[in-house]
């Protein structure tokens, strides 16, 4: 996550480097707290994923 010089935040694909979305959303605009919380939940899925415990 990054902060885009207004005090808000935008999460990454760190990946691509283009900004993350959540069902054709843009991840960006965000108080720090819910980058956060994405950031750690998209961490979460990511890692259930590799393990095959997701579809």
């Amino acid at each position: 996550m990054r902060e885009d010089g207004t005090g808000m935040w935008a999460v990454y694909d760190i990946f691509t480097g283009l900004t993350a979305e959540v069902n054709g959303i843009p991840q960006d605009g965000l108080d720090i707290e819910v980058a956060d919380d994405l950031v750690d939940l998209l961490i979460a899925e990511y890692i259930a994923r590799r393990k095959g415990t997701t579809h």
